[in-house]
């Protein structure tokens, strides 16, 4: 227990931050922890949840994704013109996880092979990967995408329990095991806490940013086809200022922006957090102003947590060192 609570103690923190919010919004207006809002959280928590777990990876390796919100618009279109195409609803979802897998390994082969920093390589993606969408539709809406395609990805399981939040979960567990049980997660945290001493260690650094931001994009693929499920819709203007969204859970959940340290379960709480207070702000009639506001008060608060985190620890291997 004593170990569980030494490495998990941001994420407990979070838990805790959770059920003080709910309390908090709950006797401001009891409608927030009425069951259908809290599938409202759980609902707006999914897409750019999915969107922070995969990003997760890459800012532990150091590095950032600005083209994520640009990539969900690209896969959304491309996903949706097949499936009303008639391509079969599961060849639909190969094909974009797929595009987002490309996507990413575009994005990891410019920082790694042509030593773009990241928030250039991507912020130039974005760029090119929005335009790409209104291409491809003439930046209109790909409409009546098929039942069976929106049932297969976030029908109805039991009662309001949907497939989408089941694929959440799963993807969630499987970079949380990626992360902490496989050499390529070991790589990983290597490459983000010292990218030399990495190197020096044989780790093949390049390879490694490579696969991490194949990988890391898949969430924002996930996202993209999840959510075509929930609007029966294929927008080239979607995804729109979902990447500080993604960034901001992924803060929240105590991952350093600096690289080198952060944990999955960390964002998944940080989704839920900051999707609980977009929602809670507005069940408690808080202006849309100063929600804006507020979630950029709790992102800079999450931040300096970390850095407060950082430095107790630098102090108790000084002091042990000193010893």
């Amino acid at each position: 227990m004593k170990q569980v609570l030494k490495h998990y103690t941001r994420e407990i923190s979070i838990a805790i931050a959770i059920a003080i919010m709910t309390i908090i919004f709950g006797i401001i207006n009891p409608i927030y922890v009425s069951g259908d809002n809290l599938i409202d959280i759980i609902n707006q928590a999914i897409i750019y949840g999915l969107m922070a777990a995969g990003m997760t990876g890459i800012i532990i390796i150091g590095g950032i994704d600005l083209s994520v919100g640009s990539a969900l618009a690209l896969v959304a279109v491309c996903v949706s013109t097949l499936a009303v195409a008639g391509l079969h609803p599961v060849l639909c979802i190969v094909a974009g996880l797929l595009i987002g897998l490309l996507l990413g390994t575009i994005n990891g082969l410019l920082v790694a092979k042509l030593k773009l920093q990241p928030f250039i390589a991507t912020l130039g993606t974005m760029s090119t990967y929005r335009g790409v969408a209104y291409l491809l539709c003439d930046a209109r809406p790909i409409l009546n995408v098929p039942t069976s395609y929106r049932v297969l990805v976030d029908g109805k399981i039991i009662g309001f329990f949907r497939i989408s939040v089941v694929i959440f979960l799963v993807f969630v567990v499987i970079l949380h095991i990626m992360l902490k049980k496989t050499r390529l997660g070991s790589y990983i945290y290597a490459v983000g806490g010292n990218e030399e001493a990495a190197r020096l260690s044989g780790v093949k650094v390049e390879k490694t940013k490579i696969l991490t931001f194949g990988i890391g994009m898949l969430g924002t693929a996930l996202a993209a086809i999840i959510q075509i499920g929930k609007l029966g819709v294929g927008d080239s203007t979607s995804g729109m200022g979902y990447e500080l969204d993604a960034i901001a859970a992924v803060a929240i959940g105590g991952t350093s922006m600096a690289g080198g340290r952060g944990t999955i379960i960390g964002t998944f709480l940080g989704a839920i957090l900051f999707a609980g207070l977009r929602v809670g702000m507005i069940v408690a009639g808080v202006s849309t102003f100063w929600q804006y506001v507020a979630r950029g008060v709790v992102i800079l608060i999450a931040a300096y947590i970390e850095i407060a985190q950082s430095n107790i620890q630098l102090r108790k291997i000084t002091k042990l060192a000193n010893q």
